[in-house]
């Protein structure tokens, strides 16, 4: 869906008290298309954006809406739910409510995720009441003790001539129940509570989402860092794994071991890499890749080096939970190895000058494809931008695992996206580019760019880990890159039609749809129809 860049053009106009004719003419452009990009029919960008910024004495950011944009695709998310089939919206019912009313729109996003945090902890309990073994055994006493209570009180109750003796028995007994029953009760909420503090946020990888979002997933200050770390790494004896392990060792008595078991807590979740404080050791498996080693000693070493700017940037967070805490500091250290290994200008003047060639860029910089894809992502200094792009990953299953989203480009959060995405595609290619046009529904036009990703296996017996990774962005960018060659981009004919997600798709004739879209009230669900009509009987009339 569009962001509202119309409305805020016209709201701009309007309130500097100039007719549309006089703007129209000095920006270059009729008053008719003026009033089309007003109405937020028609999409504007590049240097006619940049001419009625000037025009209207106003911030380029300002008009571009991309807070707008994430609004907007919450909403889209909501307004999917379910919960919510039978409401009539109107089709632009949302962007006009975030152009015309954001602060209720920003309420309504604000509720339905207080909505669907009581939703899950209400899962978790239901979850937790059919599997939990403990909680299953702590229920039962309960009940043996509440029975063993009322029939003691009953029988106290109905039987008037029980002997003193008798009758001390019974309270004694009930006393002991009762005081067992406390500390049952007690026992009950504890495990509860346990499991709540865990459960606070709905999710705290969607509080990192957002926070990522906010910051356009870049930082000032780790650039700042990574930028005299990468002097000083240099300074060492140049950049590359034999110096970041040599002053890991020097300035923190780090030692680095590849392969064999991993240090710690026995097998438990080793991963690929592995930290252990304790004996000062940074354990890398055998299995893994010199990119991923070069990654993470120097992430380890921007860590213990720049821990104070870490910490400063945590300071400014508002975060909820012990969890997304964790994740955020673990998303700032995965921020800081990325800017060390790929410096901010020399990697956007590598990314121009090979047109955005994933595969060159990885072989210029000893580098993953996750990893320059990843960093593509975060070219948004002032001044200094690359291309924007989104970005997802994949499991094999089809759920999504990472994601930031583009302005003006409906990501899902969670869940799957639409199976025609090239992100999926790429799954029956291993280790081959699947670039892809796209067009959606309001006639938004995207480059989807993905490959698979694959983890070496260490062992015969492990199974290789696939995953899927995607870029995109708008096709007004497309003639920048290497991926643009060959294609003709101002024929939109050939382009593949896809949505968000089925559920938030309007395309109705998409025979890969796998769920029923929105509906207006009183509409027939087709999928949901049964194949013989509701009237047919034994001996009607054809």
């Amino acid at each position: 869906m569009r962001a509202p860049i119309g409305f805020r053009v016209s709201n701009a106009r309007k309130s500097l008290k100039i007719s549309q004719a006089d703007l129209a003419r000095k920006i270059g452009i009729s008053p008719s298309y003026l009033n089309l990009i007003e109405n937020n029919k028609r999409d504007v960008a590049g240097a006619l954006l940049q001419r009625i910024a000037h025009e209207l004495n106003i911030n380029i950011d300002d008009l571009t809406g991309e807070a707008e944009s994430k609004l907007l695709s919450d909403l889209e998310e909501i307004y999917a739910d379910p919960l919510l089939d039978s409401l009539p919206f109107q089709p632009d019912e949302q962007r006009n409510l975030v152009a015309q009313y954001p602060a209720s729109a920003m309420a309504i996003a604000r509720v339905h995720r207080a909505y669907a945090q009581a939703l899950e902890h209400a899962d978790s309990y239901a979850d937790r009441l059919r599997s939990d073994p403990l909680l299953a055994q702590l229920l039962h006493q309960v009940l043996s003790s509440i029975t063993a209570v009322r029939s003691g009180a009953e029988i106290l109750e109905d039987v008037p001539d029980l002997g003193e003796a008798e009758r001390r028995r019974f309270v004694d007994a009930i006393g002991r129940e009762t005081r067992s029953l406390s500390d049952l009760a007690r026992n009950l909420i504890g495990h509860f509570e346990n499991a709540s503090d865990a459960r606070r946020s709905v999710s705290p990888a969607r509080e990192i989402d957002d926070l990522l979002i906010e910051r356009e997933n870049y930082f000032q200050s780790l650039e700042d860092a990574a930028m005299g770390l990468r002097l000083q790494i240099e300074a060492g004896g140049g950049f590359g794994m034999t110096t970041l392990t040599r002053l890991l060792e020097d300035k923190f008595g780090v030692r680095v071991v590849v392969g064999g078991k991993a240090p710690g807590r026995g097998t438990d979740f080793p991963g690929q890499y592995r930290f252990d404080p304790p004996s000062n050791i940074l354990w890398l498996q055998g299995a893994s890749t010199l990119a991923t080693r070069q990654f993470q000693l120097a992430r380890l070493f921007g860590e213990m080096t720049a821990a104070d700017v870490i910490d400063r940037e945590m300071a400014s967070f508002k975060l909820t939970t012990e969890e997304a805490l964790r994740l955020a500091r673990r998303a700032l250290g995965s921020y800081l190895a990325g800017a060390i290994v790929f410096p901010y200008s020399q990697f956007l003047a590598a990314a121009e000058a090979a047109a955005y060639d994933i595969d060159a860029l990885r072989q210029h910089f000893n580098a993953s494809y996750e990893q320059v894809a990843h960093r593509l992502v975060t070219l948004r200094r002032r001044g200094e931008e690359g291309i924007p792009f989104g970005f997802l990953r994949s499991d094999p299953a089809g759920r999504l695992t990472k994601h930031f989203p583009l302005p003006g480009l409906l990501l899902p959060y969670s869940g799957h996206a639409c199976p025609l995405w090239a992100i999926y595609g790429a799954f029956r290619t291993p280790d081959v580019p699947v670039r892809q046009l796209v067009q959606f529904s309001d006639g938004g036009r995207y480059l989807f760019l993905a490959r698979t990703v694959q983890r070496r296996s260490a062992a015969f017996h492990e199974v290789p880990v696939m995953a899927s990774v995607m870029l995109a962005c708008d096709v007004l960018h497309v003639d920048r890159t290497v991926y643009g060659r060959g294609m003709n981009l101002a024929d939109s004919a050939a382009d593949v039609p896809v949505g968000p997600s089925c559920r938030l798709c309007t395309r109705a004739d998409c025979t890969s749809r796998q769920e029923e879209a929105m509906g207006p009230s009183g509409s027939v669900p087709a999928m949901r129809t049964a194949l013989v009509p509701d009237g047919f009987t034994l001996g009607s009339a054809p």
